[in-house]
Parts: C-alpha cells; sequence; structure tokens
C-alpha cells in the first residue's frame, strides 16, 4: 500500500501514513490532539480542516456549511488521504498542541497528595543492590549463581530469589572481569523476586520507578527515587487515545474496528514521551528506571497491555485480567531499563478499575471504623462505600458532559476554558485558566454556570431556559441557549450553553446521585451516616462543591464532610511502587470489595428518574439549599 506524506500548518509537523488512513488519524500520529468528541464517527463536527494542496476521498456532512464546503473545510474523520497533503487546523479545532508534554495538563501532574497516609515498610517492588562477593577459593567453592544470590539473601532477607538462564550463562566471566564486585537489580514477581540484571560497579543509588496514572483524559507520571522514596519530578500530557472518543466505550469500539494495538501505540507513546522528558531534566538514564507502576481504569490498563477488551463492555463484562502479573515492560514498547518491569495495580471489576483500588488503599478508607465514600468523578464515575468490615463499589457511566465533552462549547480543563462562573456585585462573572480570553467551558466551568442559572431563576427545575429572565438567553426554533461570553466582546468565539448541552450534564449527575442512592438504600443506610465523602481525581479537585450540591451531583452533606484527595489513583500506585506490604493490600482490597452491578438493579430506573431534576425530584433529600450566591475565587 503506498504512503503519502501529510503537513499540518500552522503546528508544521508532518506524518507518514499509508493510503485510505483519515485525517484525524494522521492528526494523532503527529502528536496533535483535536477536539474530537464522536470517536470519528462523523457526528460532533469538532474536527474540522482545510485541505489546502493534495488529493483526499471525503464523505457529505451535513454538520458543513455551504460556505465552509467552499473554504476548503473537510471533517477530518470524514476524509481520507490518497495523496501527498498540505492541511491546515483551525484554532477552533485543536484541543491542544503537544510540544513534548502538555503544557495546560501540568494542573493535574498531583506533585502533593491529597490526603496524608499511614507509613509502610519501605520494600521497593524493585531495587539496586551491591554486592562485593568474596573470591572463590578451595575452601570457599560456591557455585557462582549461588554465591550472588546468598550474598543477595544476606544482604536484603530475601530468600524467594530466582535467577534467569541468561544471566546464569554470562555469570561467570562477568564476576571474574570486575572483581566480584557488581549491582544486582531485583524485582518482585509474584511469590518470589527476580534477578533482573547484574551491571558492574555500585549502582544502588541509581535506582527510580515510573508511577502512572493512565487517566481516560489526562496520563500522569512521577519519578521516584527508590533509596530517598522522594518523587523527583512528575508530567503530565492529555490522553493522545482522544482521537478515537472522549470516554471509554468509543474506544473500546474504535479497537474493535481498528485493533487493540492501535490504541496501545498511543497510550505507550504517550508515557515514553512524558518519561523521556523527566529523565532529560533530571539526569536521569533510561536504563535507572527499573519498573514502571500502573494504575487507571480496566479498559485504560487493557489497553496499555494489549489485551482484548471487546467483552468489557457486553454481557456479562468480563475483563481479560483484574491483577495481572508482571512483565517485562520492553514488551509493551516501554522505553525503561531492557529488563525492567511492568506493574499493573489490581482492578475490582470490568467498570471500577485499578484506579479506585489504588484510591481506597490512599484515603485508608478500608481501615475507617466509620463508614465512608470515595467518588473518583470522571467520564465514567466509580464509586466506593464501606469502612474496615466491609466495602461495596459500583461504577456510573456518566459519559464525557461533566468534563466538557458532548457541551457544544465544552473542552478540556486547558488554557481559555471558563473553569469557575459566579455572581460578585449581582453581576455574573467567570474565570479563565491561563487569563487569556474564553474559547469555551471546562466541567467545573459548566456545573458552576448551570448552578447559577438556576439559583437566579434564568432556568427551572427541569434545566429549562425560563423566557424573559435573562437578556444573554437566546431561542432559536424553541431551544434556549445562555450566551456568556462574545467574540464581539473579546472571546476567542461566542461561548454559550445551550438546552441539550444542560440536559447532557443532567443526565450524567443523575447517573452518579443515584448510583450513591442505590448503594445507600441497599445497606440501609442514608446520607447522614456518611461520616466523610472523598471526591478524587484531576476533575473532582476543581469542582465547586456547594455548586455540585446545588445541581444534584453531590448528596447534601455538611462541606466539612466532603474533602478533595486529588489525584488517589497515582498516590496509592505510589504508595504500592515503594511498599511490597502496600502492593500486597492492594490484592486484598480487590477481593475484600464487592461490584455491585447497577444495570441488575431493579430500581435504577427509576431512582435515575428521579434525579433527573435540579438538584433532584425529591427536595427533601437536599435540606440546606439557600438562595445564596455563588461567588468567583
Amino acid at each position: 500500500m503506498a504512503s503519502h506524506t501529510v503537513i499540518f500548518s500552522p503546528l508544521n509537523k508532518a506524518v507518514v501514513v499509508p493510503t485510505g488512513t483519515s485525517l484525524l488519524e494522521a492528526a494523532g500520529k503527529a502528536d496533535i490532539v483535536i477536539g474530537s468528541v464522536c470517536a470519528g464517527d462523523g457526528i460532533c463536527g469538532r474536527c474540522k480542516m482545510v485541505v489546502k494542496h493534495g488529493k483526499v476521498h471525503n464523505g457529505a456532512s451535513l454538520l458543513l456549511t455551504r460556505e465552509e464546503i467552499q473554504g476548503g473545510l473537510v471533517l477530518a474523520c470524514q476524509t481520507f488521504v490518497e495523496g501527498d497533503l498540505a492541511v491546515e487546523i483551525p484554532e477552533h479545532t485543536l484541543a491542544g498542541e503537544r510540544v513534548v508534554v502538555d503544557e495546560d495538563a501540568q494542573r493535574f501532574r498531583a506533585l502533593h497528595p491529597g490526603i496524608t497516609r499511614k507509613p509502610y515498610a519501605r520494600s521497593p517492588l524493585t531495587q539496586r543492590v551491591f554486592l562485593e562477593l568474596p573470591t572463590p577459593t578451595l575452601d570457599s567453592n560456591v557455585a557462582d549463581a549461588e554465591r550472588v544470590m546468598e550474598m543477595i539473601t544476606r544482604r536484603t532477607g530475601i530468600t524467594t530469589l530466582q535467577i534467569g538462564l541468561r544471566i546464569v550463562r554470562r555469570l561467570p566471566d562477568f564476576l571474574r572481569t570486575h572483581e566480584f564486585a557488581v549491582t544486582a537489580t531485583l524485582g518482585r514477581r509474584g511469590t518470589f523476586t527476580e534477578v533482573m540484571d547484574l551491571d558492574e560497579g555500585d549502582l544502588s543509588a541509581r535506582n527510580y520507578i515510573a508511577v502512572v496514572d493512565v487517566g481516560t483524559t489526562t496520563v500522569v507520571v512521577h519519578l521516584v527515587k527508590v533509596v530517598t522514596m522522594a518523587t523527583v519530578d512528575a508530567q503530565a500530557c492529555f490522553n493522545s487515545q482522544a482521537v478515537y472518543g472522549r470516554e471509554v466505550t468509543a474506544r473500546i469500539m474504535a479497537s474493535e474496528k481498528k485493533g487493540v494495538a492501535t490504541l496501545q501505540e498511543q497510550i505507550i507513546g504517550d508515557i515514553n514521551r512524558l518519561i523521556e522528558t523527566l529523565v532529560a531534566r533530571n539526569n536521569v538514564h533510561l536504563k535507572d528506571i527499573t519498573a514502571v507502576v500502573c494504575a487507571g481504569n480496566t479498559a485504560m490498563l487493557h489497553f496499555l497491555l494489549g489485551l482484548p477488551v471487546h467483552n468489557i463492555r457486553r454481557k456479562p463484562y468480563i475483563a481479560a485480567s483484574f491483577a495481572p502479573l508482571p512483565f517485562r515492560a520492553a514488551e509493551m514498547g516501554l522505553r525503561i531499563n531492557p529488563r525492567g518491569l511492568l506493574y499493573c495495580v489490581p482492578a475490582i471489576g470490568s467498570w471500577v478499575g485499578a484506579d479506585l483500588t489504588a484510591g481506597i488503599l490512599a484515603t485508608g478508607l478500608h481501615e475507617r471504623e466509620d463508614v465512608a465514600m470515595l467518588i473518583d468523578v470522571g467520564t465514567n464515575g466509580e464509586i466506593v462505600l464501606g469502612n474496615k468490615d466491609w466495602l461495596v463499589a459500583c461504577s456510573a457511566s456518566t459519559g464525557p458532559a461533566l468534563e466538557g465533552g458532548s457541551v457544544a462549547c465544552g473542552m478540556i480543563a486547558e488554557k481559555g476554558a471558563i473553569e469557575k462562573v459566579g455572581v460578585a456585585d449581582g453581576r455574573l462573572q467567570y474565570k479563565v485558566i491561563g487569563d487569556v480570553p474564553p474559547k469555551g467551558f471546562c466541567g467545573s466551568g459548566i456545573i458552576d454556570l448551570i448552578a447559577v442559572l438556576l439559583d437566579r431563576g434564568v432556568i427551572d427545575r427541569a434545566g429549562r431556559f425560563v423566557e424573559g429572565r435573562d437578556p444573554a438567553v437566546e431561542f432559536r426554533q424553541g431551544r434556549g441557549r445562555f450566551v456568556i461570553a462574545r467574540k464581539a466582546e473579546g472571546a476567542v468565539k461566542d461561548v454559550f450553553l445551550t438546552q441539550d448541552d444542560i440536559e447532557n450534564v443532567i443526565t450524567a449527575k443523575a447517573a452518579i446521585f443515584a448510583a450513591t442512592k442505590i448503594m445507600l438504600d441497599r445497606l440501609n443506610l442514608d446520607f447522614s451516616g456518611i461520616s466523610e465523602l472523598f471526591l478524587a481525581g484531576g476533575f473532582g479537585s476543581y469542582i465547586d462543591r456547594r455548586n455540585a450540591i446545588k445541581i444534584g451531583l453531590l448528596p447534601d452533606l455538611p462541606l466539612s464532610r466532603i474533602k478533595y484527595v486529588g489525584n488517589t489513583s497515582i498516590w496509592g500506585a505510589k504508595l504500592a511502587a515503594l511498599s511490597s506490604e502496600a502492593f500486597e493490600e492492594l490484592h486484598e482490597i480487590r477481593k475484600k470489595t464487592t461490584y455491585y452491578d447497577l444495570l441488575g438493579s431493579d430500581d435504577y430506573v427509576n431512582q435515575f428518574r428521579q434525579a433527573m431534576f435540579l438538584p433532584h425530584t425529591n427536595i427533601e433529600l437536599f435540606p440546606s439549599l439557600t438562595e445564596s450566591q455563588p461567588t468567583v475565587e
């Protein structure tokens, strides 16, 4: 099959792709993130590009006006390469240019934990031990391999050791060449510890682990120095798989068409870029990274490992593995020490992933005397309730609305996104990430605006616009939209919230609230019995708690009981990376946690319908709500 060069301006990036590749895929291969949310199905209209030169094949689309077509605009997902091309990407199509990592994604690096945990015994998953071995004599005639393992046991206390044939074959010459002074790299693999490699000299201080949160929206990597147990640096980027859809189900469907390897290539590329940035910035060699420890939802970890994912979205929703054993990182294409290991935090279920298991460990929810709840709000809301005696978890399919997807002016939390909305001195005000002209909303800004519109009576409890309540409301064919910023007044474009947008957000928040309500009902509890509610995840950390209660996303608890805990996925994974005790605890948490399938709940539909109001059909569930106005901090 012929290949062609596609050059994207104004980014000046080029990529070589085979005939028939869509422009959207070509952009993804060039590390260009596009604001598409429909996984290339041609229904969101967000991937518009201009073909300046070259031959393409494209289908008709009702999402393009006659003027746009005449101006050369095409939908990238419906336009296929047939020759060398010059393509221009309009600014509003870009979801954020990736140079090496995303500048705007750095807010999600999670450098500081959101909660303090008990210390675990220091026993990292990988370690480097300097061995000064006694020289063999007639009186000390122990074989070379056994000599090495005996010294490792003496130095570390580890007795269940395994050494591979490759190392044993080179061992005699290697030991004598380096005068029996070598560094052994050790890695825990299930019930035994592997002697992964031997190096000359003392490299015991040069040992690092890359801890990764493989998020649906954002990928975060922390570089941890094992000897000091300190986080040296952190980086984040937006998940390149977004070109195949903003939420997990869309990506699973894309993998069924394109193959899992296509999705795996994207996430492996993201992790490699982040690691390479970290090592370059901190004068660390890739060979010094002896392990990668990953957490994420079940589908994301399947993509990472290249495992089949199609059964996850089909009854009875069976994953390939919830608790995969360590693999060679090089098998996945991760560029670290060639003998380095890839560890995955265990998942609880097909739709309750390793990110929640890590969150339970990080918050200590599984050790509490009282009942607490952890909610990770994202494209797939994950919820766990319990204490030291029991844990019950479920997931709620929210879709991308709460993170800016399926919203006309929605966007990821990057520069130009309205992230806070409030009222000050009787006037609506907003805050934009980066203090630049607005070009859309991210999820936290959308929640704020809906709460403000509800407070001011601009929308009713069903989320419908009320005519005559605000001059910023425009009606088109009976459907309203609220314009918060206009291009004529300095915005990048008109930024507005439509009736459809509000309905999508209500649907998403109803899914989460219904899930929490059903779990409590099953356990004969009510919201007053929750001692603390932990909000986890990068997005969850930016939600205004009061506004989230006003729209019915969160239960009506005192704000003192609702705590931001940040990216517990990466902090739980980091605890496990540095302590085998914590790693074992993750597996115990997985076994202890009961997964509750909401789809099998007789009253889920009823609870969901009741939650399809602002805040809820039963207003008595929200006794503390007042008419007070939110403010911009």
